[in-house]
């Protein structure tokens, strides 16, 4: 037979494979093998390793420090180290294909209310493309393509989403805005109501278009399972909420009276409220196979404006064994080199009034990154420069010399940074030398009490892992009897506001 036969037969063979693969009958193509569909999903969805060496992120283990009070137990996060051999990912559309039962009848599997199966599912999730039979399989072995189901992008603008078909978009309701791979679109999930459920990873929570008048409440639930297609069969370990924008009411004397807070995560965050655009939340779930729920709750008092409740909270499902993880009781935590981090409502305004919130309790963690290819070996801190006076770090009053810093270590029996503090272990001035644990004040100094000193000081530690504990109770008014240390009053504290850098020797 001449090379020319050979070929004709070639093509026809190929057309004819296509037609069977775009026939009309999605009734037939719905009812693939399972065995086959997952040696196709095994065999597609194959883990991408890390080839990026300089990249890898390190998190120490917990070193004692002189402050047991604050000293928690740190975990190493689950996905940090580079795969050394190809992992596989459960196939989570298993349940919504026929099985054949012991009497050889057959039955088909009862799917969330929340999709329309049948053609819809196959059409808009596989596109009738991706057939076991007929899937087209690049590079084998290590390289093998990765399809993007309902995987995280980003649109043009900044968006986050989720990868998927323009029909699946729809039917959970986004708006698609760029696109992925594989003819898939940047799905955006947005959710602008009160007492909705959210399954979705990837989801903003806006504050809805009728302002929100009088005492009420509006909640969002969170629905963790990891049956759900849309959560790809990988159970959440976490959730980072990244606030986008938040403006609700200002504490009364450090109080909240407009409330955000979160319940039914095994992290327990403070309330908090006022402003705070730019910051973030990571919460860590119970770990079940059973459905968890979280939910995320505004409880707003009557006595606040219309025009202070506004928010837009991207909700981001984090899987175990994500390299991105947070360690355990890092309420926040950052992972570049240098950076900027302040307590809850600060803001560089005039300093008329209390707006470090009562109650603080929680640990921001950071990442040990790589400076100049080596790890760090320690972290520095100073107070953000501000355009108002005062403003950068403000928590607890001087009542011997006003506007003057606090320290809590070696003298703490006069009742120096009791209640209200910011920890950093070993936090050293390389320029005096002096060491400290517990600052507060109205200046970042390890000058010692109780005159302390009229300006802040870069403070720098080695202790790892790198975090600071911010601590404050449940008054701002004087603190006497029965209480074990007696405090003054404080005036208009603020919080503070400080910049990090990580350093290697």
């Amino acid at each position: 037979m001449s090379k020319q036969h050979c070929l004709t037969l070639i093509v026809v063979a190929f057309v004819l494979q296509g037609c069977f693969a775009c026939d009309s009958h999605p009734e037939e193509q719905l009812q693939v093998n399972e065995n086959e569909f997952d040696y196709y999903f095994n065999f597609v969805r194959e883990l991408v390793p890390d080839t990026l060496v300089y990249s890898k992120p390190f998190y120490h283990q917990n070193v004692p420090g002189i402050f047991k009070v604050y000293d928690n137990s740190y975990r190493q996060p689950e996905g940090r180290n580079r795969p050394n051999k190809q992992q596989t990912t459960a196939n989570p559309f298993t349940k919504y294909f026929i099985r054949k039962i012991a009497n050889g009848d057959q039955q088909k599997n009862q799917a969330e209310s929340r999709f329309i199966l049948g053609s819809l599912l196959n059409a808009a999730v596989f596109n009738n493309r991706f057939r076991p039979v007929n899937a087209f399989r690049p590079h084998l072995g290590r390289m093998s393509i990765r399809p993007p189901l309902l995987d995280a992008c980003i649109t043009p603008n900044g968006d986050a989403g989720v990868c998927t078909s323009g029909s699946v978009c729809a039917l959970f309701g986004g708006r698609p805005s760029g696109s992925c791979i594989l003819g898939k679109v940047c799905c955006i999930n947005e959710v602008n109501t009160c007492g909705g459920t959210v399954t979705l990873n990837n989801t903003y929570w806006q504050s809805p278009p009728t302002e929100i008048i009088g005492s009420t409440i509006c909640a969002l639930n969170i629905k963790l399972d990891s049956k759900f297609i849309e959560q790809i069969a990988k159970p959440i370990c976490q959730i980072r909420l990244d606030f986008i924008s938040f403006s609700i009411a200002q504490p009364t004397a450090g109080t909240c009276t407009d409330t955000f807070q979160v319940g039914g995560a095994s992290t327990t965050p403070p309330i908090i409220c006022g402003d705070n655009s730019g910051q973030h939340m990571y919460l860590d779930v119970p770990s079940t196979d059973l459905t968890t729920d979280i939910q995320l709750t505004f409880n707003f008092a009557r006595t606040a404006t219309p025009s202070s409740r506004l928010w837009n909270i991207k909700i981001a499902l984090l899987p175990c064994g994500a390299p991105y993880l947070a360690p355990v009781d890092c309420l926040q935590y950052f992972t570049s080199p240098s950076g900027r981090i302040s307590s809850f409502n600060w803001k560089d305004v005039p300093v008329t009034a209390v707006r470090q919130l009562n109650n603080q309790n929680y640990n921001a963690c950071f990442r040990t990154e790589l400076i100049d290819r080596q790890k760090a070996t320690e972290i520095c801190f100073s107070v953000c420069p501000t355009t108002n006076t005062g403003a950068g770090f403000s928590i607890t009053t001087n009542a011997v010399v006003a506007g003057n810093s606090l320290l809590g270590l070696g003298n703490n029996v006069q009742g120096y940074c009791t209640y209200d503090f910011l920890g950093i272990r070993s936090a050293t001035d390389s320029i005096t030398g002096l060491a400290g644990d517990r600052f507060c004040g109205e200046h970042l100094n390890t000058a010692r009490a109780p005159n302390g000193a009229s300006t802040s000081v870069q403070l720098c530690t080695p202790i790892k892992p790198f975090k600071v504990t911010y601590v404050t109770d449940g008054t701002e008014s004087a603190i006497g009897a029965p209480a074990l240390v007696a405090t003054p009053a404080d005036t208009n504290n603020v919080g503070f506001c400080i910049d990090y850098q990580e350093r290697a020797n």
